[in-house]
């Protein structure tokens, strides 16, 4: 007999699934976890997209680079470029780094400057303070972010000149128009 409790994976809170993640068939995840208090189920301490992870109790000092997701529920100072990669800082992440990589989750702290190529989320018990640079800026309700928020498609510098010479265009043509018709202009 089919029964609710049955199609849940097991070891996994609802909390613990980040919106729009994939979710692996029950048979396949590991229930050998260690739990984490007595009589309580065992959950997965990383994101489930995330290749590499730092968890609680590595504290990393200095440069990382790469190309693949990665979890950081751990201390990090320094430096983090992952380019077209995503990193999550996790609810016990505390990172003091200039982050840069496609996608940014903060669930943790962050002390930096943060540049999400494409989306900088920020959970609800996410803690920035330093400059945030984005296309696309999500912040839950109670999460707390200090410093400066540039959010929005970068202009290009041809874009630029383009819409200053369409202007300077524009006004030439108004001011050396007939004072008849500059009346008519609004």
């Amino acid at each position: 007999m089919w029964r609710k409790e049955d199609s849940k994976p097991l070891g996994v809170p609802p909390a613990a699934i980040p919106p729009g993640a994939a979710i692996a068939p029950s048979s396949s995840i590991n229930t050998n976890l260690p739990a984490t208090g007595p009589g309580t189920p065992a959950t997965l301490p990383v994101s489930p997209r995330a290749v590499a992870c730092i968890t609680q109790g590595i504290r990393i000092k200095g440069e990382i680079t790469g190309k693949e997701d990665l979890f950081v529920d751990g201390a990090l100072e320094g430096k983090l470029d992952l380019g077209n990669a995503s990193v999550t800082v996790g609810p016990n992440g505390k990172v003091k780094a200039n982050i840069s990589a496609r996608e940014v989750i903060v669930r943790g702290h962050v002390d930096g400057a943060i540049e999400g190529t494409e989306r900088v989320q920020l959970w609800t018990s996410g803690r920035v303070t330093g400059e945030v640079r984005t296309e696309r800026l999500a912040i839950e309700d109670g999460a707390l972010l200090r410093g400066k928020v540039e959010a929005g498609k970068a202009h290009s510098k041809g874009a630029e000149n383009r819409s200053k010479n369409a202007a300077d265009a524009g006004e030439k043509s108004r001011s050396s128009a007939p004072a008849s018709s500059q009346a008519a202009v609004i």
